[in-house]
């Protein structure tokens, strides 16, 4: 796993510039989805670009941005193959990949720092699912059970 997808809307570019920027030193392929500008966009349909990149590439990782990370998040979470975790700490960017199973970490320029952000991804990115009792939970994650009354 060396592809990484970006994607933001225009309150996320100047962290995912710095994402990007952090990332191309430690060998990942950095692939970058825009938004380039501050011209307002719609976030949807940058977590639906990166949704659609990463149906082609089941082992691939997203980062989406956006002013508060909490709209691209909700986005990206409607299409099935996506698992993605808005994190405002390094404990939660562990705990989505070992417990969830992340496979995009939402972060929200507006309210984390850039420090954090970059320790935030580095963990993300390093971090393994752990398996065992918590499969079966992303399973239902994956393949919804009714709910039962």
């Amino acid at each position: 796993m060396n592809v990484i997808y970006l994607a933001s809307d225009h309150g996320g570019t100047v962290l995912k510039a710095h994402i990007a920027e952090h990332l191309g030193p430690k060998g990942y392929e950095v692939r970058d989805l825009g938004v380039n500008g501050t011209e307002s966009v719609d976030y949807p349909d940058y977590a639906a670009s990166l949704a659609q990149v990463m149906l082609q590439d089941a082992t691939a990782r997203g980062i989406l941005i956006c002013g508060s990370g909490i709209g691209i998040s909700i986005a990206a979470n409607r299409f099935s193959h996506i698992r993605a975790a808005l994190v405002t700490d390094v404990t939660s960017a562990r705990l989505c990949r070992q417990h969830n199973d992340a496979n995009v970490l939402a972060l929200g320029e507006r309210v984390t720092g850039v420090a954090t952000a970059m320790e935030c991804v580095d963990t993300f990115l390093s971090t393994d699912f752990e398996g065992g009792r918590h499969q079966r939970r992303v399973d239902k994650l994956i393949s919804p059970q009714p709910v039962s009354s």
